[in-house]
């Protein structure tokens, strides 16, 4: 694995949203000055905001103002703010008065430095607010290795950054007490089953300068196998020894914080992800809603039963949640399938058979032209689920999962993905379909997204491999 970490502490949604308000002040001008200055002028107006909007952003990140591990203290904030809008106001201007417009654009101009001064301050403060209130939605879950009085200490620190964890417990680095204190999980000893039984995504070790990080380094390796992101906190003196592809040091406060990593973690690719997933999939929703009613109806007249099978599958890093799928099968094929386990057709933990005699007449041909997958569109809409990604496993698959096999489900899974190009149910080894999944973890790139969409695509029109 060889990941660039650049944007990995970049708060991407913070520069999207500083750019949308400059955004709307030049669309509030546009009401006021409406009358004032002819239409073919705005161009000109709007290239000078363009200019303001692209030094105030590249001047506040220049001062870290967008990195989430900064600390948030209100003078500090606008001190940087300011001198980023003076920056740019300075620069867009000289060049207004070097060109000379007309002086509406000039009066246009003044004006959009004074409001957009104004909505910088407002906000600076309401966007601190929503991110105190709502960043710890969906925010990663969480579980901490160390001395208590240091994790107090780093917590205090943590809590004045951006960076938002759920806090799920503590992990003992010796045997349990007699008497069980609060929110202990267990100790490291049992650390695979904690990751597992607690969906844990992320792990803080908080060592001390004295202390070896050898003696820690094989609950590392746990983690990076099981695809669980670690955090050491530690003297900057160790920092040497992370000179690796699948590590960066960055800092909260005066801890060094040095992150190992088997998955993306640069905040942009993931927005720029997670922004695909929306937009493809509502507007998927939307062209296909009258092919998915006439698939409700037909599989109400085919058979008794449901319309929408609902099953517990596994997410990310062991979250549960129910996958969306039109009905392909008989009412009561979930109690039949322990009947049919002798002629389950793939070796390992997945279960197929390619004549299953629990098929509908309509379950044959939405299965063979994946119709029966469409409604996990709203499973990615949800956030449960990502367009590409890893094959979504069942409860029963995962219960059997060796520790290596369980770094598959380190990200969301998806509807499409290597998988699914690269045979789908002609595929009969469980161990080549994690192969496949773990390639895909370790190259992932927007680009690889949209290479197994369009690859996808292919696949459907000559339902290769489906049953």
């Amino acid at each position: 694995m060889n990941r660039s970490n650049r944007g990995a502490n970049t708060n991407i949604i913070q520069m999207m949203v500083d750019a949308f308000v400059l955004l709307i002040v030049f669309f509030i001008e546009r009401v006021i000055f409406d009358g004032i200055i002819l239409r073919e002028t705005y161009p000109k107006c709007f290239a000078l905001i363009v200019i303001f909007g692209f030094i105030y952003i590249l001047s506040n990140k220049e001062a870290r103002i967008y990195n989430v591990t900064l600390f948030f203290y209100m003078d500090r904030f606008w001190r940087i703010l300011s001198k980023s809008w003076l920056l740019a106001a300075a620069v867009t201007t000289s060049i207004m008065y070097v060109y000379n417009p007309h002086q509406s654009i000039r009066e246009f101009h003044i004006m959009f430095l004074v409001l957009s001064y104004v909505a910088i301050c407002v906000n600076m403060v309401i966007s601190r607010f929503l991110q105190m209130t709502f960043t710890t939605y969906r925010a990663p879950r969480a579980a901490f290795v160390g001395n208590f009085d240091e994790y107090e200490k780093f917590n205090y620190f943590l809590n004045k950054t951006s960076v938002k964890v759920e806090e799920i417990g503590y992990i003992l680095e010796g045997d349990m007490p007699a008497n069980r204190i609060f929110n202990v999980l267990g100790t490291l000893a049992g650390l695979e089953d904690i990751i597992k039984n607690y969906e844990i995504d992320q792990v803080f070790f908080i060592i001390h300068s004295d202390d070896n990080i050898e003696r820690i380094q094989e609950y590392i390796d746990i983690c990076l196998e099981m695809g669980v992101t670690v955090k050491v906190v530690m003297d900057v003196a160790y920092s040497r020894r992370m000179n690796r592809s699948d590590s960066y040091v960055s800092s909260v406060g005066t801890y060094p914080l040095i992150t190992y990593h088997t998955i993306a973690l640069n905040s942009y690719e993931q927005v720029l992800k997670r922004g695909m997933d929306l937009v493809v999939s509502i507007t998927a929703a939307i062209v296909l809603l009258p092919l998915m009613l006439i698939t409700c109806l037909a599989i109400k007249l085919d058979s008794p039963g449901p319309v929408i099978f609902k099953q517990k599958r596994v997410g990310q890093n062991g979250r549960m949640f129910e996958i969306f799928k039109f009905r392909s099968m008989c009412e009561d094929a979930e109690s039949l399938k322990h009947e049919l386990e002798s002629q389950n057709e793939m070796e390992g933990l997945m279960f197929k058979i390619k004549d299953d005699p629990r098929i509908t007449r309509v379950g044959k041909f939405i299965r063979k032209t994946s119709i029966d997958e469409l409604p996990q569109l709203f499973n990615v809409i949800r956030g449960e689920m990502s367009l590409v990604g890893t094959r979504p496993p069942t409860t029963e698959e995962v219960s059997g999962y060796k520790r290596s096999q369980w770094r598959r489900i380190s990200i969301k899974p998806g509807i499409t993905g290597l998988w699914q190009i690269s045979g789908r149910n002609d595929i009969k080894s469980f161990d080549e379909v994690v192969e496949l999944d773990l390639k895909y973890i370790d190259n992932w790139t927007i680009w690889s997204d949209l290479k197994i969409l369009f690859k996808t695509v292919g696949v459907l029109i000559k339902r290769k491999g489906a049953y």
